[in-house]
């Protein structure tokens, strides 16, 4: 074969493999439909259960049909103890629409005996989950507190936040669109 014909040949096949490439693509983005779990916008929110300081058990999965505010958070973070009050009056504001707060204190890098304490002294009502193995943060691939995952009625991440503190407008923003 001479020179010539194997670079047609090469081309040939390029433009055949691309073509295949081009038409079995799913264009409707449908492939996945956000299902695959990843904690970032348009994916499934990855599933935990942890508990509460009385050791009552949330599972993320079981409020699917609620707007879900899952925030990463610990008692010595600054920005962290800035946001709690302003994420307390959001959730006052809009549980009776089903959203729902789910504040997990990083207790495996927290004073454990801190996080009770903390919750009373600014009457926050919203359940605070104890994270005490670091396997939730992995899951979220934690890097920075707090981390704030806005999860809709479907369970997808629609916004995520990282660092502090956030504030009313952008709580309430990020809310109402999740309650949609």
């Amino acid at each position: 074969m001479q020179k010539n014909q194997r670079i047609i040949l090469y081309i040939l096949l390029l433009i055949a493999g691309a073509s295949w490439v081009a038409l079995s693509a799913d264009k409707t983005g449908a492939s996945t439909s956000g299902n695959i779990p990843a904690p970032q916008v348009g994916f499934a929110a990855p599933d935990f259960s942890l508990k509460t300081p009385t050791g009552e058990s949330y599972t993320l999965s079981e409020l699917r049909g609620q707007a879900v505010l899952v925030n990463l958070w610990a008692t010595w973070c600054p920005p962290c103890r800035a946001e709690m009050p302003t994420i307390e009056a959001m959730y006052q504001e809009y549980k009776d629409q089903g959203f729902v707060v789910l504040a997990i204190d990083m207790t495996y890098q927290d004073d454990p005996f801190a996080v009770v304490p903390f919750t009373e002294e600014h009457n926050l009502t919203f359940p605070i989950l104890l994270e005490e193995t670091g396997d939730v943060a992995a899951l979220y691939q934690l890097r920075s507190l707090p981390s704030s995952y806005f999860i809709d009625r479907e369970g997808i991440i629609s916004e995520v936040v990282i660092g502090g503190p956030m504030s009313e407008a952008l709580l309430r923003t990020r809310i109402e669109q999740i309650l949609k």
